[in-house]
């Protein structure tokens, strides 16, 4: 094969002509990591520096280094570029070899008449993108930005996020954020390899590889096909295809070169999304050899075997939106993904592999990647493949307003072209959608968006129903493409129509209507919708002082972009639950809300299972410590939504649907997301604060795969009184006096709850009141904590004197994610989590764990009196 030398390494960064200012810097990196390693910023993150380090990145900034070359005895040096952020000048030896300005590129730049053998130099100069910003606002006429964005930024191929968001700041970095390298050739190379499946009826797989090579021509601008001056024919190649299935067994052939060659998999094991069956993944390495066996290159991709595609067929209620995988409909469960750091040197893949575990235990089947971040590393698609996570996958266009020139559809066809090519074989790969809400946007009309001349609405047009399709198409023409998001299917048509297509809903928290106007939407597919919360409080001390912990204050306010949204996190409060007696408490009881407030249209979206096929809700993660959506916070922190998640994304599961928020009128019902019938049975409840069974009632329930049915329903209030006379006559003594309680007297004082078991085992639980919490006559509850060990994990078992709700552990100086957590303990017996050992620093003891747990319950959160 031929050679790749690797340029990643140490560079020297300096700022703009300050020779003083030269620092070394990590390659991948960026400027903004490389400085605050050196000292010449503050962190960004603390208290209001963001401001002043945006204004840092005012400056230009050059990369620089010498390599040795050992040799220039080949026909081609290529110089490839997997990731410049943004505005980048490239020299060699002091020469200009290119300009690029396309962070969501791979730059490929033929170099070797710019090289000596021995000692060179390359040196990469970033413009400012934000100068650069602030100039295209100054001078063009797009005058629309999205919340909290730097405006101009729609002109420059970066990641739009960068310029600020309504829950992320505005820093504008750059850098070398991915490999750089020097590729010497000699040998012909693959240009391309696609691998596409062919699914029979019968249950077999076959393979289809297509493959292109790039026989090397002596005078080549770029790469090309059996061009007249190459040394190369195919007649002279061979390919050396292996296929390795899940158990590690191999089938190998050799064939003579051929563009398209098919295989036939033995006993396929097909990949199914998490919770409905496994992901089994085969490597498939295909060789090209010379005639006399020098292998000229090697193309290793890892695959599922799987078919999916979206059904929009006609139903009763409009449109379906529904992925199909291997001929079986899914409801989509999951979030919305944004870039996991402002700072891409410190988005490992270590942190990055957590976090998808973190979906997968959440029951997640699906992520969607929003539009306004970059394309993830391999290495989230990886991860993605062996969670069974479904991938909806935004190209990277996302609230703006585009100017289409000929250079602006140059570059996004290309970066369209190098990301489909590198990203197409992920068995997670569901749907490729063209961008975010900019349909929406123009088709609705904005008023942000009117008043911009009327080609900007032609040039979305041509954009994203014309050209980049038909980019996408030629590279994958089996993913299914979605114009924008929410959509009902292109041409401006009624975007976000609630019947057909996908939607975002965000009259829940930003038009503050309450979480209960949920219910009444009955959607296709919502793939966007949230509600905010506080980080927790050791999340809030990483950026503020003292004297900073006040939701008002300049700083909490500075970590919160979304307007007044604090003063409305307060409003929602305030609907429930009694003012929280400290900033820890809020940002508990802001959590808790939250956690209600999705799980309310979760579950009414997953009980109209058919007519609505998806829940996305927004969003997972953070770039930053910051109040917002997120269900995970910027350091790993699963917020209660998390918890929440794992228990109203599971497969199977039992639900309470009130006939109005507050009613004595409770149906239950039991979704089966699985592949095969389920049986059990519901048992129902009305339960006091001391944990007396005033009432229960059960019913074996048989569900049918991939469906949801009721199981029965009860009005409480028909049952209490009964049971209230009975008490009534056991405590005459105490009570000689009362009168005889009526249902509105007493329903502050008691709960219903439901729990499905199968066989003996509770797999789900759920607990509603009558009232709104912070008219429930909570008991202050004493708890009881017990810790066990065994080789793997700690046990802890938590009692309560009583009833006590959305029950939160959590450890005061360490970290770790709990088995179950915001649990409500509705028995003496109590509720037993585990956490294991891998969750914590290595060595740490039963004591040492016993000392950091706390807990805190609802009942805990406010002072009485």
């Amino acid at each position: 094969m031929d050679k790749i030398q690797s340029l990643n390494g140490i560079w020297n960064l300096q700022k703009g002509n300050d020779t003083a200012s030269r620092i070394p810097a990590a390659v991948p990196g960026t400027v903004l990591s490389a400085m605050l390693k050196h000292g010449a910023i503050e962190d960004p993150f603390w208290r209001c520096n963001e401001y002043r380090t945006r204004e840092f990145m005012a400056s230009d900034f050059t990369y620089d280094r010498e390599f040795t070359v050992e040799s220039l005895d080949c026909d081609s040096v290529t110089l490839v570029c997997e990731g410049l952020d943004t505005l980048a000048t490239v020299a060699v030896n002091g020469v200009e070899i290119a300009r690029t300005d396309d962070m969501h590129r791979t730059y490929r730049i033929e170099v070797k008449k710019f090289l000596r053998a021995g000692v060179n130099h390359i040196s990469i100069r970033f413009d400012s993108a934000l100068v650069a910003a602030r100039k295209e606002d100054a001078e063009n006429d797009i005058f629309y930005a999205s919340t909290g964005c730097i405006h101009g930024n729609a002109a420059i191929r970066k990641a739009h996020y960068m310029f600020g968001w309504d829950w992320g700041p505005q820093l504008p970095d750059a850098g070398i954020f991915r490999n750089i390298s020097l590729e010497y050739r000699s040998l012909p190379k693959f240009a391309d390899v696609l691998i596409k499946q062919e699914h029979g009826g019968d249950g077999s797989v076959a393979l289809k590889l297509y493959t292109e090579v790039d026989f090397l021509a002596e005078k080549r601008n770029l790469s090309v096909s059996m061009s007249p001056e190459s040394k190369w024919t195919e007649t002279e190649l061979s390919l050396a295809v292996t296929i390795e299935d899940p158990d590690g067994n191999c089938m190998a052939e050799i064939y003579p070169f051929q563009r398209e060659i098919s295989m036939e998999i033995p006993n396929p094991r097909l990949w199914w999304p998490n919770g409905v069956g496994e992901h089994p993944l085969y490597q498939v390495s295909v060789e090209l050899k010379t005639g006399d066996g020098v292998v000229c290159d090697i193309c290793r991709k890892r695959i599922g075997l799987r078919t999916i595609d979206v059904c929009t067929d006609a139903h009763e209620y409009g449109s379906e939106f529904a992925f199909v995988v291997n001929g079986v409909k899914i409801f989509a469960m999951g979030a919305n993904y944004i870039p996991e750091d402002i700072l891409l040197s410190r988005v490992t893949k270590e942190r990055t592999c957590r976090l998808v575990k973190d979906c997968e235990s959440a029951n997640y089947n699906c992520i969607r990647v929003w539009g306004g971040g970059y394309y993830p590393d391999d290495y989230f698609y990886d991860a993605c493949d062996e969670a069974g996570i479904m991938v909806w996958q935004d190209l990277m266009f996302a609230c703006n307003v585009y100017a289409l020139t000929e250079h602006f559809e140059e570059n996004i066809v290309e970066e369209t072209k190098d990301n489909v090519r590198r990203l197409r074989h992920h068995p997670c790969l569901a749907l490729w959608c063209g961008n975010n809400e900019m349909e929406w946007g123009w088709g609705d009309e904005w008023a942000r968006i009117k008043g911009h001349h009327p080609r900007y609405k032609a040039d979305y047009i041509k954009i994203f129903e014309y050209i980049l399709p038909k980019a996408l198409k030629n590279c994958d023409d089996v993913t299914f493409y979605w114009p924008s998001s929410p959509s009902s299917g292109g041409s401006l048509d009624d975007p976000n129509a609630v019947n057909r297509g996908d939607q975002h809903y965000w009259e829940v928290w930003h038009s503050g209507k309450p979480f209960t106007e949920y219910r009444k939407e009955y959607f296709s597919f919502c793939s966007e919708y949230g509600f905010q919360s506080f980080p927790g409080m050791k999340t809030i001390e990483s950026f503020t002082l003292l004297e900073d912990r006040n939701i008002f204050s300049q700083v909490m306010e500075s970590h919160q972009k979304n307007g007044s949204a604090n003063g409305k996190i307060l409003n929602y409060v305030a609907d429930y639950f009694l003012y929280p007696k400290s900033l820890g408490d809020l940002a508990y009881i802001s959590q808790v809300l939250q956690l209600k407030a999705i799980q309310y249209g979760v579950e009414h979206w997953r009980r109209n299972r058919g007519r609505c096929m998806g829940s996305l809700y927004w969003q997972i993660n953070d770039c930053w410590p910051v109040a917002s959506w997120a269900s995970i916070d910027y350091f790993g922190r699963w917020k209660a939504l998390h918890y929440g998640a794992k228990r109203f994304y599971a497969p199977v599961m039992v639900s309470a649907c009130e006939k109005e928020e507050l009613s004595s009128e409770i149906g239950y019902f039991v979704n089966n997301d699985t592949l095969e019938p389920v049986q059990g049975r519901v048992e129902a409840a009305l339960i006091d604060q001391d944990f007396q069974v005033l009432w229960e009632h059960t019913e074996d329930i048989t569900v049918e795969p991939m469906s949801v049915g009721q199981s029965f329903s009860v009005d409480y209030r028909s049952v209490a009184p009964k049971r209230m006379e009975e008490r009534k006559e056991e405590q005459q003594a105490e009570r000689h006096a009362k009168q005889q309680e009526t249902w509105d007297e007493e329903k502050s004082c008691f709960f219903a709850r439901v729990r499905l078991y199968i066989g003996d085992t509770p797999v789900s639980e759920q607990v509603t009141l009558f009232v709104k919490p912070k008219h429930f006559q909570y008991r202050k509850p004493e708890y009881v904590i017990a810790v066990t060990e065994t080789e793997e994990q700690f046990i802890i078992r938590v009692r309560s004197s009583s009833f006590a709700q959305y029950v939160e552990l959590e450890l005061e100086e360490l970290d770790g994610v709990f088995s179950d957590n915001y649990f409500d303990i509705t028995t003496p017996e109590g509720v037993e989590v585990s956490l294991p050992k891998t969750e914590l620093p290595e060595g740490c003891t039963l004591k040492n764990l016993e000392r950091q747990i706390r807990v805190r319950s609802v009942a805990d959160s406010y002072e009485v009196g």
